[in-house]
């Protein structure tokens, strides 16, 4: 019996082993053994991969967007217009090494009942006045006395409480020199409600950045063979523009070139600049070869001209901190900092630079704690197998904290459902209360923002405790153009930028990376799709360009999770069509009962449709229509009214979403595709 992680390889050799190349339909009609007159004519049923899985056609195609997110398998296009699936050479490379198989094993994390001894009550007993209201595993994590510690904490139970906690007992009762005390974290944020809990405690709280930054500053003339500082916002927007201008274009044409329609869409020129210059020194950093495109040729050379200009006034910006002190301290052992014990927070966002400098300072006691569950940022870099491998590699004792004090007992077991397979421990609530949680399916999305809109100003919670998340930034803007419509404070918040559209008490706009670490009473999880999670797109083109290595599937799950747990008394996930994510399971699905939608808010919004998809209808039509006299032929030969229907009321986004539209086949998508994203989304 083959074990089910590995059906992905079965695929992988069926298109290995066909004699031509063939589409997605043709694949999965071989791999479930369907006749066709294709099958039949070119015996396709003779091959050993024909009918070899038992999966529906949902299930394949969901195996297939997997290999293809991996980048095992690609479209790639053929006679000049139709798609077909293409083996990559990493795909080729998986059939002899499965890789990816190996990946998810590994993480389904390796975990131990935390056992509380005796030993650990007696110390509890000792200290109790200054462990009180602490759980037994989280007094364990505080107190205890093994040099390598990973403290595994979920979502809500305390991981900064406990960390902090842990260098008051290290400064107070062990008599730790607080000098030899180093906490390090990710964010100014974290850093700084670190720097609040521990008032009284004089020892070193850095973000990796920040103590880079200090040591280069320190030694400057060891590092470096002249003045080098931080580049600055404007130095970096001046070096942008230089660049663009040696290149003879400016940041207008590039980032029209860059960015594709639906990723300019509902941003100003102002937001993509800024986007397109982070991820133009983003990919300087990573100073990667990449294929080659016209997207990858622009970023590329405006990397070079960036490098050219920072080397020649001596710049240094947040990426090349690291790099640069791992440098130093290679040349200089002599100047590394000594500490005798080290604290890392957020340890599951740890990338490989990171992980060397930890390891070049060589602390005897190394204190680290994160939550496999809430990797999320693989794909700039962080790496989920250091918290996997930690035992292993530190003989480390491993304390697991599964009391949650954040939600309810309803959400805490609708995100324990989402990351079964991962093989962590259930978090257990430490709040009863009502159950408000929804799965909500809408018509369309212009009738799930009106729920949205409509729940929240019959809300009687303070505003700052409503959060509404999205997967893309896309569906934020789109929100937030009715909240101001309807004079609603709110913020946006994503990963690139932070727009306040109200004043003190409003609503959370937020991408579900931006949020992570901030909880709310009420949280929407809106646009929960199976084209947003998992999200094929980007607003970053050159994250697709660098090739990092990491499971996007199990990534994009994770993310999911992370969107959930957010929530402390009302969690509302909804969705447009029939199109739910495959990430919330049947036992989610048991958990919040029956699917609902809303009918007033779908009346609601019918009233109001003139505004809504009857417009796009129309630009079609009136498209349709000169398109028909430009051609000489009958306005239903290019779209019949139920493809224009479809068109208006699912909203595609990519041109490979097109080809799922009713009445749109390969030639459709190639001659008018990119004009009606364009009308669409006008």
């Amino acid at each position: 019996m083959r074990g089910k992680d590995l059906d992905y390889l079965y695929v992988l050799k069926a298109l290995n082993e066909l004699p031509f190349q063939v589409g997605k339909k043709l694949l999965i009609d071989i791999l479930q053994g369907n006749s066709n007159e294709s099958i039949q004519k070119n015996k396709l049923f003779r091959l050993d991969s024909f009918a070899t899985m038992a999966y529906s056609k949902e299930e394949l195609n969901d195996i297939l967007s997997n290999l293809i997110m991996n980048k095992l398998i690609e479209f790639v296009p053929m006679n000049g217009y139709m798609k077909v699936l293409n083996l990559t050479l990493k795909g080729i490379e998986e059939i002899k090494n499965p890789t990816l198989h190996e990946k998810k094993l590994k993480a389904k994390f390796k975990v131990h009942e935390t056992i509380i001894t005796k030993e650990d009550k007696k110390l509890f007993v000792a200290v109790s006045f200054f462990l009180s209201g602490f759980t037994d595993e989280q007094k364990k994590a505080v107190v205890s006395p093994k040099p390598k510690i990973l403290c595994i904490a979920g979502a809500g139970s305390g991981k900064t409480a406990v960390l902090t906690k842990r260098i008051e007992f290290l400064s107070e009762f062990k008599g730790v020199d607080p000098k030899k005390i180093l906490a390090i974290t990710f964010t100014r944020k974290a850093k700084q409600e670190m720097i609040s809990r521990l008032k009284n405690v004089p020892i070193r709280i850095e973000t990796f950045n920040s103590f880079c930054e200090g040591i280069l500053k320190k030694y400057n003339d060891l590092a470096y063979d002249r003045k080098v500082r931080v580049i600055s916002y404007g130095d970096k927007m001046r070096l942008m523009k230089k660049a663009l201008m040696n290149m003879q274009t400016d940041m207008s044409r590039a980032c029209n070139q860059y960015f594709t329609v639906n990723q300019r869409r509902g941003k100003t020129d102002e937001e993509l600049a800024h986007i397109f210059m982070n991820d133009c020194f983003y990919f300087r950093s990573k100073q990667q070869t990449i294929l080659e495109n016209p997207i990858a040729k622009l970023v590329f050379d405006v990397a070079r001209h960036l490098e050219e200009f920072m080397l020649r006034e001596g710049l240094r910006d947040f990426d090349d901190q690291i790099k640069d002190t791992l440098n130093l301290f290679s040349m200089q052992p002599g100047i590394i900092p000594k500490f005798d014990h080290i604290l890392v927070d957020e340890y599951q966002d740890i990338n490989s630079e990171q992980e060397n400098l930890l390891e070049v300072f060589d602390a005897p006691n190394l204190f680290c704690v994160g939550d496999p569950r809430q990797s999320i940022f693989g794909w700039r870099g962080s790496k989920i197998q250091y918290i996997l491998d930690f035992e292993d590699k530190n003989s480390a004792e491993i304390i697991t904290l599964t009391k949650n004090f954040r939600s309810t007992a309803h959400i805490v077991s609708l995100f324990n459902a989402s990351l079964q397979d991962m093989g962590l421990p259930d978090l257990d609530s430490h709040i009863e209360g009502e159950k408000d949680v929804r799965l909500l399916n809408f018509a369309n999305e212009a009738a799930e923002f009106e729920f949205v809109i409509q729940t929240i100003l019959a809300s009687k919670l303070d505003r700052s405790e409503i959060f509404v998340l999205a997967r893309t930034n896309r569906q934020l803007t789109d929100l937030s153009s009715i909240m101001k419509q309807r004079d609603i404070k709110h913020t946006i918040r994503s990963e690139e930028l932070k727009r306040v559209l109200g004043e003190d008490s409003a609503v959370t706009l937020a991408t579900i990376h931006a949020i992570k670490g901030m909880e709310a009473e009420l949280v929407f999880v809106i646009g929960a799709t199976g084209l947003n999670f998992p999200c094929r797109g980007s607003d970053h083109p050159v994250m697709e360009l660098i090739r990092e290595e990491y499971d996007r599937e199990e990534e994009e799950k994770r993310l999911f999770y992370v969107a959930l747990s957010r929530a402390k008394k009302s969690l509302y996930i909804s969705y447009t069509g029939k199109s739910l994510t495959r990430f919330f399971n049947s036992e989610m699905k048991k958990i919040v009962g029956a699917k609902e939608e809303p009918k007033t808010q779908t009346k609601l919004f019918n009233k109001q449709k003139g505004k809504g998809h009857a417009a796009i209808e129309a630009r079609i039509k009136e498209w349709r229509r000169e398109k028909a006299a430009e051609l000489g032929i009958q306005p239903y030969l290019i779209l019949h009214d139920k493809t224009i229907i479809e068109l208006a009321t699912s909203e595609p986004v990519e041109l490979e979403d097109l080809e799922m539209i009713y009445g749109m086949g390969p030639v459709k998508v190639r001659r008018f595709g990119k004009e009606l994203l364009d009308l669409i989304h006008s």
